[in-house]
């Protein structure tokens, strides 16, 4: 009895591991294909190479969906792999999250809007990206955390250095203030949906007690 129960553990071990595997894999080859295909800006050759082969608007049809494919696997991948902890993240780490998010979204809003951040850094969503990721890391200490946050803000890092080496450079056009604010008040709505919005995308509140 005891062999046959010591048995079906073993089997039920192996089993839930190989789901874990399997489910982290999706998390991997989803930012695997996302990363990938925002690199091949980064390799000028590459690109212009493809461009002549398949055409600017077959070459933006790719790009598309292989960068939509792997944002889905990346949803799937984080919302069924299991937490593996990694270390213990401090308790004011979840406290810090809402803090960097805010001006993450105003950059982020920022990046699509005029306004005189452009002046500042020509890589506004760049660096809302980093944002976001150093402030899940402080909350957040388990294997699949770390390869979503720690390698899109990576990967964040490496396209403004890129980016700056190709010649990217900050805008000398001044913005009235009133773009700013449009900027602002943008980045604040986005704010306060992310905030109701994420327990229903992300299965946790954004800020506790919410």
């Amino acid at each position: 009895m005891n062999v046959r129960v010591t048995l079906q553990e073993q089997r039920w071990q192996r089993s839930e591991w190989i789901q874990e595997v399997y489910h982290m894999n999706w998390l991997i080859l989803g930012l695997s294909l996302l990363i990938g295909v925002h690199l091949v800006p980064a390799v000028p050759t590459l690109r212009q190479r493809l461009l002549m082969r398949v055409g600017e608007g077959l070459y933006k049809g790719l790009f598309a969906l292989i960068a939509l494919t792997g944002l889905t696997l990346i949803s799937l991948g984080m919302s069924r792999t299991p937490i593996i902890p990694l270390w213990q993240p401090p308790l004011w780490g979840k406290g810090l999250v809402p803090l960097f998010m805010l001006p993450a979204l105003i950059l982020l809003a920022g990046a699509y809007l005029p306004g005189n951040i452009h002046r500042l850094t020509p890589h506004p969503m760049l660096w809302g990206v980093v944002l976001w990721a150093v402030g899940h890391l402080f909350a957040n200490g388990d294997a699949a955390s770390l390869l979503l946050f720690g390698s899109l803000g990576l990967y964040s890092i490496f396209a403004m250095w890129s980016a700056n080496r190709r010649g990217a450079a900050r805008t000398t056009i001044a913005m009235t203030m009133d773009r700013d604010l449009i900027v602002i008040g943008v980045g604040l709505v986005l704010y306060v949906a992310l905030v109701f919005l994420h327990p229903t995308l992300f299965g946790v509140a954004a800020i506790s007690g919410l």
